[in-house]
């Protein structure tokens, strides 16, 4: 059963605009198109956290950022590779994250924009995982247990995993 649903931040909930500095401070932030209508309909009934491999912001850089666009009220936990001291790479990562919940890996969902961080280490674990893959790459993505073009699918696929 599905307990927690685990989020990449940029470019999963938060468009990254690659400018410079902590997103908190940038000049322009947004929502990932579909990203806030997925979280009203999950956040009810599911665990929600961000998890960030973001090298240069701690958790409440990243709880700052997500407030300007009002995401905060979404999640219930905040982590990130610099706060968890591992790489977002490494299945180490995503153990500590279902440890810090309290719950088995077997209980989550990652999803993520990448499959290289988001995917490979959260499959290596027993997440479930999904991949936005936004931009339609043709490639093939093993690990994906899932693979969605857009987060307004999410919900729908959330839902036939229970």
């Amino acid at each position: 059963m599905i307990k927690a649903l685990i989020f990449d931040w940029g470019n999963t909930i938060m468009c990254d605009f690659g400018f410079d500095g902590l997103m908190s401070e940038w000049e322009k932030v947004a929502w990932i198109e579909g990203a806030e209508n997925s979280l009203k309909k999950l956040k009810p009934k599911y665990i929600c956290c961000i998890a960030s491999g973001a090298e240069n912001s701690g958790t409440k850089d990243i709880i700052d950022a997500l407030k300007r666009v009002g995401a905060e009220k979404y999640f219930h936990h905040f982590f990130c590779s610099k706060d968890l001291g591992h790489k977002k790479t490494s299945a180490l990562f995503f153990q500590a994250v279902a440890d810090n919940i309290g719950i088995k890996t077997s209980e989550c969902v990652m999803i993520g924009d990448s499959y290289e961080k988001d995917i490979i280490g959260a499959k290596n674990t027993g997440m479930i995982t999904v991949l936005l893959n936004s931009n339609k790459k043709p490639e093939k993505f093993n690990n994906a247990d899932f693979i969605i073009n857009s987060m307004d699918e999410l919900f729908q696929i959330i839902e036939t995993i229970k």
